[in-house]
């Protein structure tokens, strides 16, 4: 009985995500978003200056706490997700909105359709634009392909955030996803108070 219950813990955690799907890519498109991946760490800051460094860390930190209660691992995750959501062209906000969505900060998430991590990547990216040797369980490789892949889908979609947000998913042309992360979005932004509901889904989302 114990030695089920400790197999059991020690599954990685299932999350409720869709399934990103593979569509052929041109040689272009491929060797870019390969470049886009194998960037190095960055050497500076993605912060404009201090202050700003310090307002939006401290705001997001109370925010993210209950979820993550490492102090330390959380600020580390917040700077690479406020990096690599700006190297990609994408707002912060927009990528905490998508993560809870995904998988509810849970490192280790692993849906049923087998995609991994914060940002639930499917293992076929590593193959398409990557090294055999990336593992999408490690924070920083795990949202580099997340905002690379979605900035990808939103140059698709010439900026079209429920067309991209859709691809992403999996589940392009249904508003309920969309709506999930639009909805998520809010509640993130730096202006907004977390304790008030978020304007609904219902009243910003898109029918088509």
């Amino acid at each position: 009985m114990f030695r089920l219950i400790f197999l059991f813990l020690c599954l990685p955690l299932l999350a409720n995500a869709g399934e990103q799907r593979y569509e052929p890519l041109a040689a272009s498109v491929r060797a870019a978003l390969s470049g886009a991946i194998a960037d190095k760490k960055p050497p500076v800051s993605s912060f404009r200056n201090y202050e700003e460094a310090v307002e939006w860390l401290t705001a997001m930190s109370e925010r993210l706490a209950p979820r993550i209660p490492d102090t330390d691992y959380r600020l580390e995750l917040l700077r690479t997700i406020h990096y690599e959501a700006t190297r990609a062209g994408l707002d912060p906000h927009l990528v905490l909105g998508l993560i809870q969505v995904e998988s509810a900060f849970r490192k280790y998430a692993v849906s049923s359709a087998g995609a991994r991590g914060y940002m639930q990547i499917m293992p076929f990216w590593v193959d398409v634009i990557g090294q055999p040797s990336d593992n999408l369980f490690n924070m920083r490789t795990n949202l580099r392909y997340g905002c690379t892949i979605l900035r990808h889908y939103m140059d698709i979609e010439k900026g079209d955030l429920f067309r991209a947000l859709g691809r992403y998913n999996g589940s392009l042309g249904r508003a309920e996803y969309p709506n999930l992360v639009r909805a998520a979005w809010d509640r993130w932004r730096l202006d907004s108070d977390p304790g008030k509901p978020s304007v609904s889904a219902a009243a910003h989302g898109r029918k088509d």
